[in-house]
């Protein structure tokens, strides 16, 4: 489901929206090109986290705070959900 936004933009701004969308460029409308910066951002926020947990991983293992894997990746989970609980 779509929904409107209306948006106030600087003189600057529109420029910059309308000299990237329309004839001669990747995208038909300034509709299209909003939202594809948009997303491009969500995915730029979402690879930050992804990185931040991976490099929080990394750490976990240097300080030794590791658990074997027992070869069923859903109670190895739940056991850490549970373990994490009781530490809070």
């Amino acid at each position: 489901m779509s929904t409107s936004l209306n948006l106030s933009l600087t003189d600057e701004l529109k420029n910059f929206i309308n000299e990237n969308s329309g004839d001669g460029s990747l995208y038909a409308t300034p509709s299209e090109f909003v939202r594809n910066i948009l997303r491009e951002k969500k995915q730029r926020i979402e690879a930050s986290q992804l990185r931040d947990s991976i490099i929080d991983g990394f750490q976990d293992a240097i300080s030794g705070n590791t658990q074997s894997f027992s070869g069923d990746l859903r109670a190895d989970l739940n056991k850490y959900k549970k373990q994490r609980s009781k530490h809070k």
